[in-house]
Formats: C-alpha cells, structure tokens, sequence
C-alpha cells in the first residue's frame, strides 16, 4: 500500500509503498476512505511522544470501510463503514470494564503505538470494543473530522466541563478542537466567549455559536476581558490549544467554583505550565483533562449530528489528496487555516 512514512522526527515525510497490514485475531483491517490532519501528529513527527517506534505512519483521526476482519471478530463484517475513537480501548481492564475506554490500560492508538491512516489502509485492534458504526448519509470526510477533534470536543464540553444552559463558557484557541468545542457548547445551550488571535477564526466562531470574541493579539489582559463579559467570570472554561498562556488564562477566567478542561496537549517544553494554584484553592476551582471518547459515547453525539443540532461538516476545511500530506502535516506547526483538514484522495 502507500504511505506517508518518515524516518527521523523532524525530517520531511515521504509517500513509500510499504507492506498491507493484516488483521489481528480481535482485529480488523480498513481500507482508509478520509483521515484528519491534526496537531497531535505534528507533535508525534516532532518526536514529541515517546510510543512511536521509527520508521512511522503517522494519523489517527480516519473513516472507512472494513475489508478484513481477525477469527475472533463477532460484531463487524467486511464492507461496513465505520470510524474509530483514536484512544482504542483493550476492553478487559478496570478502565474498561468501568466505562471508561479513553484512559484504558493498555490502550493503543493509531499512528501512535502503531501504524496510523496517512495510508491506503490501517489495522485496528479490538474491533468489537472500539468501532462506530458510520451512518450512511455521513460523509467519509465528516466522519474522519470527527475521529480526535470534535469527539474529544464533545466528552470535553459535556461530560467533564458538565456545561447547562445558561452558563458562561470561554473557549481558547479556535482550530479544530476549539471550533469544535464552540459549537457543541451553542448546541448545549451555553453563551460562548471565543478566544484567538486571528479575526478570520474569530468570524467563524461567530458563524458556529459563539456570542462574544476576544482577539488575545490585541487585548491585553484577556482574564479580565473574559471576566467583564461575563459579569464575574467563566461558569466552565476550555484550553483548546495546548500553551501555558492559553492554560494560565483559562484557569485565571474562572468564577468560583468554576470547571476548567485541558484539551490542548502540553508537550515537551510545555509539559509543566504555570497554575494559578491559589485561586484554585481559594474559589474551588475544578481542573480536568479530556482525553477523546470512548465508542459507546458516540450514539449520543450522533443523535444531535442527525436531528441537526450538531454540523460538524461545516468545520471540514481543505480536503487534499495523500501526496499533499506530508507538507501539511509539516505546516501544522504554524496554526493556518480554518477548520480540519483532511485527506480523502488516495
């Protein structure tokens, strides 16, 4: 099959043609119809994750159709579309058993642990735990968009920030994550404060639900602007990007007793951010990582995609084909562009 493989972090990705995979006996093998572009695997080209092993494919967020399935595999059939959460639960540790597949023990993760996407096919372990069954009016691109973003998204704005009607919520940072989190918080009922450098990005959020917009280029105490907003501070606030500025700012916007959700990954020279630990003792705030959805939790976010409540199609940016990959896997870096890109040309 081709694919986009690259031999040393940091160094430019190459289209190789490398061998098929094959499904483990609990496995299955997808052919890749559409994967997303996303920040998590510029970092793992950066070597900023310790599970990847070189030579590497990278990609995570992908939809598709399955062509092989393991001996062991009772739940899925070749032909059926399907999707992925990107955290692939083993299904048989205490995590799992509890529900809670997104922190799994042993849990592997496509173009991570393994091979990912950026190919014409990719294999996926526990395939009775871990697929979601595509709609058939959905999109391939639509759902892979969904795989990483908006799914974690989704879990992050309403299971851990637990957002209602009415609240204040202060999203930071308006890529994928954040678009995403933005109008799943409009579509719970929730008054937005969209929070980003760029005025494009900005006017989008406006578009998708948000109520408010700060320019952080141009303000200069975005805590405070945040507050003023809303008459106190944020009732739940959200770092969708992954910087301590964006961290500090979104804890710092909090009312007391506010919940404060970490999305944004915080690697290498960020791992350790600055936190305003006093006022989270002093007004009890909450802070909590969000960390993708299991495959159970999906019926739920695909009930408001079918009743309209949730387009996530409208954040799919630029769709381009395989060999455009490795340069725009390369540009991640830089935050460009509105909206998920994805590969969906093979």
């Amino acid at each position: 099959m081709k694919a986009v493989v690259f031999e040393k972090f940091g160094e430019t990705p190459t289209i190789q043609t490398v061998p098929d995979p094959e499904p483990a006996l609990g496995g299955v093998v997808i052919k890749v119809e559409a994967t997303g572009l996303c920040r998590s695997d510029w970092h793992g080209w950066m070597g900023h994750d310790d599970g990847i092993r070189l030579p590497h494919v990278p990609g995570h967020e992908l939809a598709g159709v399955v062509v092989a399935a393991g001996s062991q595999v009772t739940r899925w059939k070749t032909g059926e579309r399907v999707t992925v959460p990107f955290a692939v639960g083993c299904g048989r540790c205490f995590e799992c058993s509890s529900g809670n597949h997104q922190v799994c023990e042993h849990q592997s993760q496509p173009g991570f642990t393994g091979w990912g996407s950026f190919a014409e096919y990719v294999a996926i372990d526990h395939a009775d735990t871990n697929l979601v069954r595509l709609p058939d009016e959905m999109e391939f691109a639509t759902a892979a968009s969904l795989g990483c973003r908006f799914v974690t998204s989704f879990r992050a704005i309403v299971d851990q920030g637990r957002v209602t009607p009415g609240e204040w919520v202060a999203v930071h940072g308006c890529g994928g994550v954040g678009l995403s989190a933005i109008m799943i918080a409009s579509a719970m009922g929730a008054n937005v404060i969209a929070i980003d450098l760029t005025d494009e990005k900005l006017d989008f959020a406006s578009k998708i639900g948000a109520v408010a917009t700060i320019n952080a280029s141009k303000t200069p105490n975005v805590v405070k602007a945040v507050k003023q907003i809303t008459n106190g501070g944020a009732h739940m606030s959200m770092d969708a990007l992954g910087h301590p500025t964006t961290s500090f700012n979104s804890i710092a916007n909090l009312r007391r007793r506010g919940r404060h959700v970490q999305v944004g990954l915080m690697l290498g020279d960020h791992a350790r951010p600055q936190i305003p630990m006093d006022k989270v003792i002093a007004f009890e705030l909450e802070i909590r990582g969000s960390h993708g959805m299991q495959a159970h939790r999906y019926q739920a976010m695909m009930e408001m995609i079918r009743t309209g409540k949730l387009k996530p199609e409208l954040l799919v940016g630029k769709k381009i084909s395989l060999d455009e990959a490795p340069a725009a896997l390369m540009a991640m870096g830089g935050f460009e562009g509105i909206g998920i890109g994805v590969v969906t040309k093979f």
